[in-house]
């Protein structure tokens, strides 16, 4: 239902995760049947997670590190790993900086060239240890350096940007990345994004999309809807993004996965992204809290380091564990930031769903006290949800 802000303009009401909650239907089942495999690109993975190209989320280690626990991690092309031959003396300088010396630095820091033998070898070192080589580039990064990515042998190439879309108007001096061109030409799957709304989303499908992400906003470390005022909240997102994938399939036969990316701190988080309708999650804060992280303890936003907009921020994550110990347990902790794959397994048991296309169809209900609700002593003293 439509609703009036005032004469001449209407909007719809959108909801946030932390808005909803799952509700179980008529049948349980042990977490141990849950199936939680899905495939991405033809690339099939146990874990429905990725981590996010952010440069103190994910390097060569962690990426190959995730890969063996069965999940997927995504280097950021764009980033200090491909800048520097060796990026530990940057990533010193990063986490060491002030707040208010931060944003400069980074300018400084992203304005050293991209280095094309660095991509090609930031690629090999990943595929040498035996790990799924996905990568990612903005529009202008993957039309200059898809070739060198594909000759390089990557798995998967992401093509991410605050918004992407089909028609993107550009100056005369400018020459727009043709999608539907790019997804056909490169010889590797193709993964787009980000959107939020469901024709998008349908026409990035036809361009050749071998996935989707969809979030603009959401992200921890990300300040685009402050910066822009631009974004719609991650349930009604992924609602309408995964409408526009059933579309699709009834249409074609094919079956694009849908990636919810961003905003997702707990294993809760990730549950609902699957019950409104996502086939994995991207995120980004909770790995770079792992020990093995390159952040140091910090994470920062994809356009930070902008010279003209930064629209990210740098925040402390601390250290909480071991990537293992955060996807696939044993928890540590009791706030839902470990054990991701359980928390995942144990819901989709209490929920009845033997696999993550029965998890897409349970119940939603709206409950703006989820997270609140009888939770008094947790937030006076700071534990478990009132963290």
């Amino acid at each position: 239902m439509d609703i009036q802000i005032g004469r001449g303009k209407t909007a719809r009401r959108a909801y946030g995760i932390d808005e909803i909650a799952l509700a179980p239907g008529q049948r349980t089942l042990d977490p141990k049947l849950a199936d939680t495999r899905w495939k991405i690109g033809g690339i099939e993975r146990e874990i429905p997670i990725i981590a996010s190209a952010m440069d103190g989320v994910v390097d060569v280690k962690m990426a190959v590190l995730l890969s063996e626990l069965g999940a997927l991690g995504v280097l950021n092309l764009e980033g200090v790993q491909t800048r520097y031959v060796d990026p530990n003396p940057i990533l010193d300088r990063i986490a060491a900086v002030s707040p208010t010396e931060f944003v400069p630095l980074m300018q400084e820091l992203y304005a050293q060239p991209i280095q094309p033998e660095l991509i090609e070898q930031r690629i090999q070192e990943i595929k040498q240890q035996g790990g799924i080589a996905a990568v990612s580039a903005t529009p202008a990064g993957a039309a200059q350096f898809g070739q060198v990515v594909a000759r390089a042998g990557a798995d998967l190439f992401f093509v991410q940007a605050t918004v992407v879309s089909t028609a993107h108007l550009a100056p005369d001096t400018i020459v727009p990345l043709d999608l539907t061109k790019f997804c056909q030409e490169m010889p590797i799957p193709v993964i787009l994004g980000n959107c939020v709304t469901y024709e998008v989303t349908l026409n990035l499908m036809k361009a050749g999309a071998a996935g989707i992400l969809v979030g603009i906003g959401p992200g921890a470390a990300c300040t685009s809807r402050g910066v822009l005022g631009v974004g719609v909240p991650q349930a009604t997102a992924i609602a309408d993004c995964a409408a526009a994938r059933d579309e699709y399939f009834r249409e074609t036969g094919n079956y694009v996965p849908i990636i919810a990316d961003g905003g997702l701190i707990t294993g809760g988080d990730i549950c609902k992204c699957i019950a409104c309708g996502a086939d994995g999650v991207m995120i980004g804060s909770p790995f770079a809290r792992a020990q093995e992280a390159p952040g140091r303890g910090f994470h920062w936003g994809m356009a930070t380091p902008s010279p003209v907009l930064p629209r990210g921020t740098r925040i402390r994550v601390g250290t909480t564990g071991t990537l293992k110990q955060i996807l696939r347990g044993p928890a540590q902790l009791d706030d839902g930031t470990h054990n991701f794959l359980g928390a995942l397994q144990t819901s989709m048991g209490t929920l009845g769903a033997k696999d993550i296309k029965e998890m897409q169809q349970v119940e939603v209900t709206i409950a703006p006290s989820l997270l609140t609700e009888g939770k008094v002593y947790q937030k006076a003293q700071q534990l478990g949800m009132g963290k």
